[in-house]
């Protein structure tokens, strides 16, 4: 059995199949709301493979001129991100171990052919709030590792309703998504991953 760094929590089956299809109808809000769109990596302009959008008071984006970063608006249509549904900050309140709520959930949809490479979170100023992420639809291989980019790595399948928390000693832990694996789920009606990021931003004022 392997042996996930320390900080790093993965908790499977976390969401029942109607916890799972309940999310769901609710992310579909948000996209209606705030559309997916390709992001592209700073400085080079190259386009990820995956697709995002954002809800919370703020959202992570990146582009080419500006880079990484949060901010309170939609890049493409300049509004604010629609609130984070109740359900996913009960998972927070959960899970999280923290006293203050997220302010930003990522959504990112990968298709079959889509990757994230290895990085920290580390464009917050709360580094105390774990990073809680959700799970939905095809499984994925996912790599965890140490907070240097050159240490020892894991990796293992995340299914639909698993969640990974990095907090603690692991909240800076580089972590990736290798490959997704195409037709392990029925729960996406045309197939793929969505996965949730939940993260804190700013200082609670401690």
């Amino acid at each position: 059995m392997q042996v996930l760094p320390k900080g790093v929590r993965h908790m499977p089956d976390f969401l029942d199949r109607e916890a799972q299809e309940a999310l769901v109808a609710e992310i579909r809000d948000v996209v209606q709301n705030a559309p997916l769109y390709t992001p592209v990596m700073p400085r080079t302009g190259k386009p990820m493979s995956v697709r995002m959008t954002n809800c919370g008071t703020l959202g992570w984006v990146t582009d080419q001129d500006r880079g990484y970063r949060y901010q309170a608006t939609h890049p493409m249509t300049g509004q604010p991100w629609p609130p984070i549904p109740d359900r996913l900050l009960r998972i927070w309140e959960a899970v999280s171990g923290y006293p203050h709520p997220p302010e930003a959930c990522l959504v990112n949809f990968y298709s079959e052919d889509a990757k994230m490479g290895l990085h920290q979170d580390r464009d917050e100023a709360e580094f105390a709030a774990p990073v809680v992420s959700i799970s939905l639809g095809d499984t994925c291989l996912f790599r965890v590792g140490q907070t240097r980019r050159d240490g020892r790595t894991i990796s293992f399948q995340l299914k639909s309703g698993d969640l990974v928390v990095l907090g603690g000693e692991g909240r800076l832990a580089f972590h990736g998504v290798d490959r997704i694996y195409p037709s392990t789920s029925t729960l996406l009606k045309n197939g793929g991953r969505i996965n949730l990021t939940l993260r804190r931003v700013t200082l609670s004022g401690r």
